[in-house]
């Protein structure tokens, strides 16, 4: 919802004298004649009214109008958009990312990474209301970003993540838990965690089974997603020649990936390439629908500069008119 209000709207009360200058000026002009003996009016037979006179009442419009639209800067007109401001009553969600070495595997495009993060930056765009946090995890994890409505910078975190930022490995448990640390204590009516891995857990001093329980007691619902493809993938493999890409078979423990989900309330999903992986996000995004209240916010904009400007123009083509063209009819 769009309207004009005014900062000083006490300012427009001078508008009052606008109309008095207006019948001023009228009177002024009936009562501006002259008397002149002569023997007779031939002599101005001839003589009439030119088109200019009539133009000449154009510098007293000019006047008024500019007068009439200082005043309104005066008043400091203000643009106010007024629309509904959503605000979740609560969900609160940690991204739980594998950044292990497998994750560079080709058969997602361009990699699993790179896949991931590019699907979790749509999912997380498209839930704006919600505060949303990242963990990552390979040989250990840590917290890239806490819960946060800061959406921007969460993607741009996200974005930063690379494989090789720690230790190599996938302590799938170590990963969970550390996201369970960070969602806990949230006042939030639903809180969720997504795990994205796509190996078997072979790191770290937490089991999956007593992450997932620590999860459940805090009543964490924690989604799981197993990525790669079916059967064979291109994996990268330190050579003496650099790396290069090997087909080697996929590994998900899809076992304790089902039982997590399971056991919080969850789900299990396999995504076997990007476009699977879209549908896996989009239909977390759908189990998980946010409730809202609604608050009004109000944005105020100054829009005195137009009419300044306008009422400046106007008074100087009126100064310059008048000592102009109409110089010798004022």
């Amino acid at each position: 919802m769009n309207g004009i209000t005014f900062a000083e709207p006490l300012f427009l009360y001078l508008l009052i004298a606008i109309p008095a200058m207006i019948a001023f000026y009228i009177l002024k002009q009936q009562s501006v004649t002259a008397s002149l003996r002569m023997p007779g009016l031939q002599s101005f037979a001839q003589a009439g009214i030119t088109f200019r006179n009539y133009l000449r009442h154009i510098l007293f419009a000019l006047r008024t109008i500019a007068l009439t639209l200082l005043i309104i800067v005066l008043a400091r007109p203000q643009k106010t958009d007024k629309f509904q401001d959503i605000s979740t009553e609560g969900i609160d969600i940690v991204l739980t990312q594998d950044i292990s070495g497998s994750m560079l595997a080709r058969d997602f495009r361009p990699d699993r990474l790179e896949a991931s993060k590019n699907i979790a930056t749509e999912f997380i765009s498209g839930r704006p209301y919600d505060r949303i946090g990242l963990v990552v995890f390979s040989g250990e994890s840590f917290t890239q970003c806490p819960l946060t409505t800061d959406h921007a910078v969460l993607i741009n975190l996200l974005r930063e993540i690379q494989s090789g930022m720690i230790e190599d490995g996938t302590a799938i448990g170590m990963g969970l838990a550390t996201a369970v640390n960070r969602i806990k204590d949230s006042k939030a009516k639903s809180k969720v965690i997504i795990l994205l891995t796509d190996g078997v857990n072979n790191r770290g001093e937490i089991a999956p089974a007593t992450a997932a329980g620590i999860a459940k007691t805090f009543g964490i619902r924690v989604y799981t997603i197993g990525v790669g493809t079916q059967g064979m993938a291109p994996y990268p493999v330190q050579t003496p020649y650099g790396i290069q890409y090997q087909d080697m078979p996929v590994e998900i423990d899809e076992a304790i990936l089902q039982e997590i989900a399971q056991n919080t309330g969850g789900k299990y999903f396999r995504a076997t390439d990007n476009d699977k992986l879209i549908q896996v996000y989009r239909e977390i995004d759908k189990l998980e629908k946010s409730k809202i209240d609604v608050r009004q916010f109000s944005r105020k904009e100054e829009k005195f500069l137009f009419p300044a400007i306008l009422a400046f123009c106007m008074l100087i083509f009126e100064i310059t008119a008048r000592n102009t063209i109409f110089k010798n009819l004022t």
